[in-house]
């Protein structure tokens, strides 16, 4: 028995290091070691031996055993590393190639240019405030003068949520509610920009949503000339040195006098265009000065401070800058037309 062991040992190890594949060393190790294989079949015959026998050869099995054994292990190694250096050879990657190109996005169009016109304004000064979506029917109208019974309160142009809550027509509530946080003895220099709704039919110029970006300056001794003066280095800055503006009467309930601003076609260069409607003049916001009923419920003194106002359109601005002719573009999220400003 011992010399069937040690020839089986010997057997089983010259088939190992002949074995190509994994699947071969596995029915080697079946045919040797499994509870039918030779070694065990060996070891059936123990029964026969002497007591004094019986350790001997199981000490010769043991031994048979752990070294089929460690020659299986070895042998797998072998050829598991010659698989995988097989297996990388043919999946090799040439890290000389140039890598696909990764895709990036950027801000919309209308982030940009808000982001922009803050940026002109906070170089002037004035401090970015931002306010509630859903306002109070006080603050949206009543506390920038606007009665019960204006025009500007119909039920066709405000979502109302309730008869005292609505969606904001505007942003002028967050300047109500800034000069009402101050006091009414402290000047003021801010920009609201933020997103407003009113009941209207979209087409390539209306939209039910848009957004805004008003301003206020309340101070001593402030003058139509600085509302001016304000206005001209945002106009150029936004569209060029060489533009001019124009300030033309108008009427707005929370300012008094009131004006729209109008800026130099850029087409014809004031001479008069298709875009410009022949007049040379396109116009781009409204503003003025703060009305002093509006000073006097906000807390200010209309005898010792004074203000002025503006409120534009940043689609509206858009439009004018990028020749963009609809409105509604900047809302259907088509990538065609955003990724034409990525760099804008």
């Amino acid at each position: 028995m011992k010399e069937q062991l040690q020839a089986l040992k010997q057997e089983a190890i010259e088939k190992i290091h002949q074995v190509q594949t994994l699947k071969e060393l596995q029915e080697i190790k079946v045919a040797y070691l499994g509870k039918k294989g030779s070694v065990t079949s060996v070891l059936k015959g123990m029964g026969k031996l002497t007591k004094e026998e019986r350790p001997v050869v199981g000490e010769i099995a043991n031994q048979v055993r752990a070294a089929i054994t460690e020659a299986i292990d070895n042998k797998q190694q072998v050829l598991e590393n010659e698989a995988l250096e097989k297996k990388l050879a043919q999946e090799a990657i040439d890290v000389t190639l140039p890598a696909r190109p990764i895709k990036s996005g950027g801000p919309h169009l209308l982030t940009s240019i808000m982001e922009e016109i803050e940026d002109m304004f906070i170089g002037m000064g004035f401090e970015v405030r931002e306010g509630p979506q859903v306002e109070t029917d006080y603050f949206n109208f009543e506390a920038l003068n606007l009665p019960k019974d204006h025009p500007a309160r119909d039920m066709q142009d405000t979502f109302y949520i309730t008869n005292e809550l609505l969606l904001r027509t505007q942003t002028s509530p967050v300047q109500a509610r800034t000069m009402q946080s101050y006091g009414g003895d402290k000047p003021i220099k801010m920009i609201c920009p933020g997103i407003v709704y009113r009941r209207d039919n979209d087409d390539a110029t209306h939209s039910h949503q848009f957004t805004q970006i008003e301003g206020l300056f309340v101070d001593k001794h402030v003058r139509m000339s600085d509302l001016k003066g304000v206005l001209d280095v945002f106009a150029k800055k936004m569209f060029g040195q060489d533009r001019e503006i124009r300030l033309r009467p108008s009427f707005f309930p929370f300012t008094e006098p009131s004006v729209e601003m109008d800026i130099s076609c850029k087409v014809c260069g004031g001479e008069g265009c298709s875009v410009c409607k022949g007049t040379g003049w396109i116009e781009i916001l409204g503003a003025g000065m703060v009305h002093p009923r509006v000073l006097e419920m906000s807390g200010y003194d209309p005898a010792v401070y004074s203000g002025f106002a503006f409120g534009m359109g940043p689609e509206r601005i858009a439009m004018l800058k990028y020749g963009v002719n609809d409105i509604r573009q900047f809302y259907t999220n088509d990538k065609r037309f955003l990724k034409q400003f990525h760099q804008a």
